[in-house]
């Protein structure tokens, strides 16, 4: 292999993981395509003049919705179904600062509630009823409240 194919093969590797690695709240909006090959999910958007909403249902009929921004980025999710979703994945770079919140909670059996500078974070439920969201905040487009996030 000559060097120039060498180069266009480590590229294309590159563009291939970082697109899979982006695929969370923060990320871009060609993201969720990869939440949906991920989980491999059926996608149904729905364009709106502050945002736009992408709903991804997984086999297990878990139901992800992903909040895109006018600018392109995913602001908010939220999900509900008989399984959790895979929260790394979903919360990104994000994840681990929701972990550690996590991890220092005292109880462990209430709904989730983690409330960061810029990261906000819900979740209960218990087995086949889970629920929850998590948002950027600080991302949040121009009118558009976190009770829009469903």
């Amino acid at each position: 292999m000559n060097l120039p194919s060498a180069i266009r093969v480590v590229l294309m590797l590159t563009m291939l993981t970082s697109s899979a690695c982006d695929a969370s709240l923060g990320g871009g909006e060609a993201t969720v395509e990869a939440d949906r090959l991920a989980t491999n999910a059926t996608l149904r958007t729905q364009q709106g003049t502050r945002f736009t909403m992408h709903e991804l249902q997984v086999p297990s009929g878990t139901t992800m919705r992903e909040y895109v921004s006018p600018a392109g980025v995913v602001f908010g999710i939220a999900w509900n179904g008989p399984s959790m979703p895979d929260l790394r994945q979903l919360l990104g770079d994000h994840f681990d600062r929701y972990a550690e919140a996590l991890a220092s909670r005292r109880t462990r059996r209430s709904p989730v509630v983690v409330e960061l500078p810029g990261l906000v974070v819900h979740s209960s439920g218990h087995m086949r009823a889970f629920t929850g969201k998590a948002y950027l905040s600080d991302a949040l487009p121009p009118g558009v409240s976190a009770q829009d996030i469903q």
